[in-house]
């Protein structure tokens, strides 16, 4: 049992899909692109995680996400990860094997290396000055790739720090602060089913390494680099959508049955 309250919506209908949002995200922001891709063939299930500043333990997370999908009728499922969603999504697949029966995990990490460590105390500091300004700043040169970012007219960048400043999620502090503590390096060779795993080649926030030892430690995963930033439903947004749908269409061909 978990006392993580979560706000979930649900669309489309077939078999199961579970997204896991990353720290400062959420579902819409993290998914929004991809879930009407998502609902032409699936149940779509997405679950925003606490909007305050409760402290967050794996685990919990974990249990409280699968109980969304159970709660929503949901007995197995496909869950897909981006960013902490990752970790969320891998802990699950450990704690659940009986109900997860694929895993897709995007600009990931098996523990935060040090930069990630370092950018997301940053964060908490910003918002513990209640500086939005600085937070957004701060999400640009770290969340997006250089090459997006250096590619923005004045008037761009000046938006996108507006809107995002205006925009801090509620619990992200909280979310910044299970990125800095999450380990899953122990659980990856538990993990007995079909896995695609998606690195970033030029992410500054989560780096690639990162999502490349996620792949090699859990036994069979496929391994895909794609270029640009760590947010990659806004830098490249095709190609992270088309690789999915790939993956899961792929998965029902091979085993003869949706693994979700």
């Amino acid at each position: 049992m978990t006392n993580i309250s979560l706000s979930t919506t649900v669309t489309g209908s077939g078999p199961a899909v579970v997204l896991a949002h990353g720290a400062g995200g959420g579902i819409a922001a993290n998914f929004g692109g991809l879930i009407p891709l998502l609902a032409r063939d699936h149940l779509v299930i997405g679950s925003d995680y606490p909007a305050d500043d409760t402290v967050l333990d794996l685990d919990e997370l974990a249990d409280a996400l699968v109980a969304a999908a159970a709660g929503h009728g949901a007995e197995t499922f496909t869950l897909i990860g981006f960013s902490l969603g990752t970790a969320v999504a891998v802990r699950a697949a450990v704690r659940y094997p009986e109900r997860v029966r694929g895993l897709v995990l995007t600009g990931g990490f098996a523990r935060a290396d040090n930069r990630a460590r370092l950018n997301v105390e940053l964060w908490q500091r910003a918002l513990a000055l209640g500086d939005r300004e600085l937070f957004a700043h701060l999400c640009l040169l770290a969340g997006f790739g250089a090459d997006y970012v250096n590619s923005l007219s004045e008037q761009q960048l000046s938006e996108a720090l507006a809107v995002t400043a205006a925009n801090v999620p509620g619990g992200t502090a909280a979310q910044a602060a299970l990125v800095a503590v999450a380990d899953v390096r122990a659980d990856l060779p538990r993990i007995e089913v079909p896995a695609l795993v998606i690195g970033l080649a030029g992410d500054l926030l989560c780096d690639p390494a990162g999502a490349r030892e996620q792949a090699a430690g859990i036994r069979g995963a496929e391994y895909l680099e794609l270029p640009g930033g760590h947010v990659a439903m806004v830098e490249q947004p095709a190609a992270w959508h088309a690789a999915v749908l790939e993956f899961l269409a792929r998965s029902r061909v091979e085993t003869g049955r949706v693994t979700s």
